[in-house]
């Protein structure tokens, strides 16, 4: 019985140096991914239609094709990482303007959205506005940039430092105006 114990011990050690040995790289990078701290999605949903009301009135429609909800100290989020389109509702439910990016996140607890990466929003007129960054407060229906700007109307172009409008986006006002070019 004493002599199969170092027996034993070494052929445990031998099968678990086999393990070890026919773990490839990418095993080990997935375990490591594992064992940190990472936070993983409370839910996800892909293709999601969400309807934003207030009052029992829809004032906005999102399309997102991949969505993924955090909730926990640290994140309270909703990330659509592979982009978005909204469409904003007057009080009819007639659409007012849309808004698409290629990337957006949606502070759960602000009831703020931040829309990244090739923003665009369009209004019923036709007026569009071009930016890499824009935000939407859901309480006061106003989105906002402090980033370059682009607004291209029938009549002229808008390039400026930010910019504010409500939802609607029919009346922006542009800070910080760097140029403005007359179509007619």
């Amino acid at each position: 019985m004493t002599n199969s114990l170092p027996l034993r011990l070494l052929l445990s050690v031998f099968a678990f140096s086999a393990i070890l040995l026919s773990c490839s790289e990418t095993d080990i990078n997935q375990a490591k991914l594992v064992s940190n701290n990472t936070t993983l999605p409370l839910e996800t949903g892909t293709d999601v239609v969400i309807n934003y009301t207030d009052s029992g009135r829809t004032k906005a429609r999102i399309k997102a094709p991949l969505l993924e909800r955090y909730a926990n100290d640290e994140k309270n989020q909703t990330e659509m990482r592979k982009g978005i389109k909204v469409e904003f509702l007057d009080k009819t439910g007639k659409v007012e303007s849309f808004l698409t990016a290629k990337y957006a996140i949606r502070f759960d607890r602000d009831k703020k959205m931040m829309a990244r990466n090739d923003v665009i929003v369009l209004n019923t007129n036709g007026d569009t506005l071009r930016t890499e960054e824009l935000y939407w407060d859901e309480l006061s229906q106003k989105v906002y940039s402090n980033k370059f700007v682009k607004i291209t109307t029938k009549d002229e172009i808008i390039m400026g430092e930010g910019f504010e409008s409500d939802v609607s986006f029919l009346k922006p006002k542009v800070f910080k105006i760097k140029g403005i070019v007359n179509l007619k």
